[in-house]
């Protein structure tokens, strides 16, 4: 990916994260007449935010003058991002009740999908007035000042997150003054702990420790919690893979790898996807159908659409192109598939995820937690080792010579003969930065 276009996303990221935590602390203000610090974190920075226009910044320019199409891109975005992050507050604290949380946009209702449309309509609103100013301002600045800008908000942001962790993960204010009281820890963390639980209280009316009869026994993977995630991407990216080389096979008459990495048949779009539903549509579990269906055919459009922006602004390749069929979104999704998205949502969420889930939580603790992180670790390795290869195929092109001895590797392991047969359909894009 072109440095650039990377430092603007960063600099974008740290620019609406800031704006968002304004709106939200403003809105607050006028409404409880007073302040309040609205974010996870300590600094005036809510993430979510600056997530969902980076986004929309790397989805929308592709569709200039499709207007409705952005709106309904921003409206699955949105929607995505909300939902991983009330996700992700529980998977940092998971002893922490929560209490009174925020307002969930994606709620299962015609009252629900009016909000998520008001909500999408604000930040589409906002992404075509200020974003082309924002531009424009960030295209003055010099570019070591923004890599400071960057880099050193950053390193703010994790330490603040690490404190916010710390003070999640042991329980809050009142769990560190019982350990104080029985130990020689310094007062600082005390301190840290306390103000952090403090703030937290005041942006999630509600928040405590959870009781020992509240956390209950131990199960694996219960809920939605990284560990389910894994298994769930895992056994979807194995499954899609299958279902992806069958079909090719039987209706085009062409048996074909339809893996996304170097070894063993997984799909990680197959894989990814099926996350992006579990987490997005698992509250819409309990609702009809229909808005199972409509959540499904929008997000799983534009998550398609965006896996085919993301491997050719990265890697300068393409894996499909549905350019010569009708109702096409760019060559990167269509209808009818937006349609098997919904398809696919409501089989998913009504009826395939609930056995998936079961089956995972029947499995031993112990060894559940040590074969979901040798996974972890075994794809990790697979998916950079794929990046490296495809980035390397991307280049050989314009330079055959390798530069250094890793590229040599590549090259002797993963020439473009081995490329091609493991990913025939496969194009190099003269997009390609890298």
């Amino acid at each position: 990916m072109d440095k650039a276009l990377l430092l603007d996303l960063g600099l974008c990221f740290l620019a609406y994260s800031f704006l968002g935590w304004c709106t939200e602390v403003l809105y607050y203000a006028v409404a409880q007449r007073k302040f309040c610090n609205r974010g996870f974190l300590t600094l005036p920075f809510l993430l979510s935010y600056g997530v969902s226009f980076d986004l929309m910044m790397l989805t929308l320019p592709a569709l200039a003058g499709r207007y409705w199409l952005q709106f309904l891109f921003t409206m699955a975005i949105v929607s995505v991002v909300e939902s991983f992050s009330e996700h992700l507050n529980r998977w940092l604290g998971p002893n922490v009740h929560w209490g009174g949380e925020r307002p969930r946009i994606l709620a299962g209702s015609w009252k629900g999908l009016i909000s998520s449309g008001l909500v999408a309509a604000g930040f589409y609103v906002t992404y075509l007035v200020s974003h082309p100013l924002l531009l424009g301002i960030m295209a003055l600045a010099p570019a070591a000042l923004k890599r400071i800008a960057v880099w050193g908000c950053i390193a703010l942001m994790t330490a603040d997150f690490a404190g916010v962790l710390y003070t999640l993960r042991t329980g809050g204010a009142r769990a560190y003054e019982r350990r104080e009281a029985n130990s020689s820890e310094g007062k600082i963390a005390g301190r840290i702990t306390r103000a952090v639980w403090r703030r937290l209280q005041k942006a999630y009316p509600g928040i405590r420790e959870m009781s020992p009869e509240e956390q209950g026994s131990y199960t694996f993977a219960q809920g939605i919690c990284a560990d389910k995630l894994v298994w769930v991407f895992l056994s979807s990216a194995l499954l899609g893979d299958i279902i992806e080389t069958f079909w090719c096979g039987l209706v085009n008459g062409q048996w074909m790898s339809r893996s996304s990495v170097l070894y063993g048949p997984f799909s990680l779009v197959w894989g990814l996807g099926a996350v992006v539903l579990t987490v997005t549509l698992q509250r819409l579990a309990g609702r009809d159908s229909f808005f199972v269906f409509a959540a499904g055919f929008f997000i799983g459009g534009a998550y398609e659409y965006m896996c085919s922006v993301f491997t050719e602004l990265v890697f300068g390749t393409v894996f499909w192109d549905y350019s010569h069929m009708p109702l096409n979104i760019g060559g990167r999704t269509n209808v009818l598939f937006c349609f098997f998205w919904g398809v696919l949502a409501v089989a998913w969420i009504k009826g395939i995820y609930p056995w998936m889930s079961q089956l995972i939580e029947g499995l031993p603790a112990l060894a559940g937690k040590a074969a979901t992180w040798l996974i972890v670790a075994v794809m990790i390795c697979n998916g950079l080792l794929t990046c490296a290869a495809m980035v390397r195929y991307s280049t050989r092109a314009v330079r055959p010579q390798p530069a250094n001895s890793f590229e040599e590797f590549i090259d002797r392991q993963y020439g473009d003969g081995f490329m091609e047969r493991r990913w025939p359909n496969m194009i190099v894009t003269e997009k390609s930065s890298l």
